[in-house]
C-alpha cells in the first residue's frame, strides 16, 4: 500500500494537515487449533501482510471524523467524544466506538478527537480478522492520540474486551492477540487460559500458504458462533463434575474418552470432542513444524478440517468444496478451514512451482459447482500493528 497515496486519499476527504501520522495492523490467519480459544486450548496464528491502514491527524477538539474507503457509501462517520456512551452507529465504526469505550472503561484517556482516513485490503466477512485489525488499530491510534503506551497484550484484551461487551461477539481472544503480537516469519503458540505464548520459526522451504477465500460472506453476530460456544459451556459443565478442569482443553484425549459417556448428548459430544482433540493437534503440529515435518504437518490441517466439519459443523458446502479441492490437487499436502467458518477462507500447504495449477484448478471446478468465483491470496507472516514514521519507509505491499 503505497503511503503517498493514502496521504493523498485523506487530504481529499479532510484537508490538509501537518501532523498526518501512519499506521497498520495486519490481518491474521490460524494455522491450525480452531474454536478452542475459548476453551483453554492452545492456538497457532500468524499475522499477515494483508491489513488494515490509517492516515491519522489530531484535532483539537472532541470530535472524531472517520472514513473508510471500503465503505465509501457510509461517508464520513462523525461521532463526539462527549456523547460517545450514546453513539448509535451500527456501520463498521462500530468497532472503533467499541474499543474507545474500552479503554475509557479500563482508565486510559480518550479526550481528543482525530480525523482518520482508513482503508483495509482484508477480504470483509472473509475469517481473517478484518474487525480485530480494526480493534487492534484503533488502540494504537488511541494511544498515540493520547500520548501513552498500553502494552501489547493489554492492547489485545481491549480488543477483545470491545468485540465481547460492545459488538456483542463472544470471541477468544485470539485474533486481537496474534494481530497485535505477530513476528515476522514466526507463528506464536498460545495457551488461551493464561496467555502464555512462545514464537515458533515458520520455514515453510518449498512450500507456499494459499488462502483461499469462498467469497461467502458471513457476519460473526448474525452466525452460529455463539451458539458453539455456548454448546462447549454446557458440555463443559456436564464434565466439570467428573474431572478436575476448568476448561474442556485442560483434558488429553484420554481422559476425555474415559468420561466423554456422561454427554449423553449427541452435539455436545461432539462439540467437546473437537475440542479435546483439536488441542491435541495443535501440541503435535507445532513438534512436527519444529522438526521440518511438513508433510505431517500438513495431514494434521487435514485432520482439522475433518473436525471442524463432523464434529463442530462449522463449515458449510463452500469451505468443504474448497478444501477438498485442494486436498485432492497434486502438490497440495494439507488443507483445512481458518476463522470461525460459516464461509470465509481455508488455507492449503502448496509446492510453490504448482500454485498456478492448483489455483486454476480449484477456480475452475469451485465455480462450476458453487456458481461463483473463490479469490486466493499467498499468505507471509508479517510482524504486529505499529505506528510508521515519516522515516521508516512504506507499509507493506
Amino acid at each position: 500500500m503505497n503511503r503517498s497515496v493514502l496521504s493523498e486519499k485523506f487530504v481529499e476527504k479532510f484537508g490538509v494537515f501537518h501532523d498526518k501520522k501512519y499506521f497498520f495492523a495486519p490481518g491474521r490467519i490460524n494455522l491450525i487449533g480452531e474454536h478452542i480459544d475459548y476453551n483453554g486450548g492452545f492456538v497457532f496464528p500468524t499475522a499477515i501482510t494483508y491489513g488494515t491502514y490509517a492516515v491519522v491527524s489530531k484535532r483539537l477538539d472532541k470530535k472524531i471524523r472517520l472514513y473508510s474507503q471500503n465503505f465509501s457509501s457510509d461517508g464520513i462517520i462523525e461521532i463526539e467524544l462527549n456523547d460517545i456512551e450514546y453513539a448509535n452507529i451500527t456501520s463498521w465504526a462500530k468497532y472503533v466506538i467499541a474499543v474507545i469505550l474500552a479503554y475509557k472503561n479500563a482508565g486510559h484517556k480518550v479526550e481528543t478527537g482525530f480525523d482518520a482516513y482508513i482503508e483495509g485490503n482484508i477480504p470483509n466477512g472473509a475469517g481473517l480478522s478484518s474487525s480485530a485489525s480494526l480493534e487492534i488499530l484503533t488502540g494504537i491510534i488511541l494511544q498515540n492520540i493520547g500520548g501513552y503506551t498500553v502494552d501489547k497484550i493489554e492492547n489485545a484484551k481491549l480488543g477483545q474486551i470491545a468485540e465481547n461487551d460492545y459488538v456483542g461477539v463472544k470471541c477468544g481472544i485470539m485474533d486481537q492477540f496474534a494481530i497485535a503480537m505477530g513476528e515476522k516469519n514466526k507463528a506464536i503458540l498460545l495457551n488461551t487460559e493464561d496467555l502464555v505464548y512462545d514464537y515458533v520459526n515458520c520455514d515453510l522451504s518449498t512450500y507456499d500458504l494459499l488462502i483461499m477465500n469462498t467469497n461467502k460472506k458471513r457476519g460473526l453476530a448474525d452466525s452460529k458462533y455463539n451458539t458453539r460456544r455456548a454448546e462447549c459451556e454446557a458440555a463443559l459443565s456436564i464434565l466439570k463434575r467428573h474431572a478436575f478442569i476448568n476448561n474442556l482443553c485442560d483434558l488429553t484425549r484420554a481422559e476425555f474418552d474415559k468420561i466423554s459417556h456422561y454427554l449423553t448428548d449427541d452435539t455436545l459430544l461432539k462439540r467437546a470432542r473437537h475440542a479435546v482433540t483439536e488441542n491435541e493437534r495443535v501440541k503435535l503440529a507445532v513438534n512436527v513444524l519444529k522438526e521440518g515435518n511438513l508433510f505431517e504437518f500438513g495431514q494434521l490441517l487435514n485432520e482439522s478440517h475433518k473436525s471442524l466439519k463432523d464434529d463442530y459443523e462449522v463449515t458449510g458446502i463452500e469451505l468443504d468444496t474448497i478444501v477438498e479441492l485442494a486436498s485432492n490437487e497434486d502438490g497440495v499436502i494439507g488443507a483445512r478451514m481458518t476463522g470461525a467458518g460459516f464461509g470465509g477462507c481455508a488455507i492449503a500447504l502448496v509446492e510453490k512451482e504448482k500454485v498456478a495449477k492448483v489455483i486454476d484448478f480449484i477456480e475452475r471446478n469451485y465455480t462450476e459447482k458453487i456458481g461463483y468465483k473463490p479469490s486466493f491470496y499467498i499468505a507471509k507472516i508479517a510482524s504486529g500493528a505499529k505506528m510508521f514514521d515519516e522515516d521508516q519507509g512504506d507499509f507493506y505491499e
